[in-house]
């Protein structure tokens, strides 16, 4: 048994108390309440309390700390369960605490897991050039499970899918002008495919990456020169071979590889 010898205001919490305690030895403790946890026990001064009245307390007063850190935790931004247990986990709250912080949040809908993935997707979907599978992921790491992601990626519509695919494409189109027609195919597909989009999409947004001859041009000259420096030193014949291959491997026809050792010869 101990007695309430003292109770005082935190200055840097207000939402707090420091409470004084005299054990029956004569020994003396405070220790910091919430505020929420002094009026639903009465706490006053001269009051008497027992182990399992104390043990009780702390108890409640832990899962309400835990819980007001969750709470800033969440007014930033929608956090699915995982993100929130693990937020408090790392502050030291303990299990047991975390899973009742976490069925109170539930219940007050701070904390819907399905709401959560359907927003998630949505953002996604207006925000970024993920494809499906990158999003599938992303909701996966955040511990939603398979059938909340499956429902909530049905917005996701295979249209949309392949007008975020076509996107991407434009704007690779406008970046470089130094891949051959065939090399620029092979990097939008691995791109798409990096970005979480199915084979499928790829295959169908690949048909609108567009040949050009002027485009295809340049592109040549740009990798032919800097093959060139690298290859002049050798006699004719090598040259050529090592210009040929290097240049091939880059995805640019043989006809267009001759039509540029022409001109270098002329040159």
């Amino acid at each position: 048994m101990m007695w309430v010898e003292k109770i005082e205001v935190d200055r840097k919490n207000a939402e707090r108390f420091y409470v004084h305690f005299v054990e029956e030895d004569g020994s003396k403790q405070v220790v910091s309440v919430d505020q929420d946890i002094l009026i639903e026990y009465r706490i006053k001064k001269g009051m008497a309390v027992t182990a399992e009245q104390w043990a009780e307390m702390m108890k409640k007063d832990d899962e309400k700390q835990a819980y007001k850190l969750a709470l800033r935790f969440l007014a930033y931004r929608m956090r699915s369960k995982r993100e929130v247990a693990d937020y408090l986990a790392k502050k030291d709250i303990d299990a047991r605490t975390i899973e009742r912080v976490i069925v109170k949040l539930q219940h007050e809908r701070y904390i819907d897991d399905e709401q959560f993935a359907h927003a998630y997707v949505q953002t996604q979907m207006n925000t970024t050039m993920k494809g499906p599978y990158v999003i599938c992921r992303e909701l996966m790491d955040k511990g939603i499970s398979d059938d909340v992601i499956a429902k909530a990626m049905e917005r996701y519509t295979e249209d949309m899918q392949r007008d975020k695919a076509i996107k991407w494409i434009e704007k690779i189109n406008k970046q470089s002008k130094k891949r051959s027609y065939q090399e620029q195919k092979i990097y939008i597909a691995q791109l798409l495919h990096m970005k979480g989009f199915s084979p499928h999409i790829v295959e169908v947004a690949k048909q609108h990456v567009t040949e050009n001859d002027e485009a295809e041009w340049e592109a040549l000259m740009y990798h032919g020169e800097k093959a060139h420096r690298r290859y002049a030193k050798y006699d004719c014949y090598t040259y050529e071979q090592k210009m040929k291959q290097a240049l091939y491997r880059k995805g640019f026809s043989l006809s267009l590889i001759e039509k540029f050792l022409e001109k270098k010869k002329e040159g």
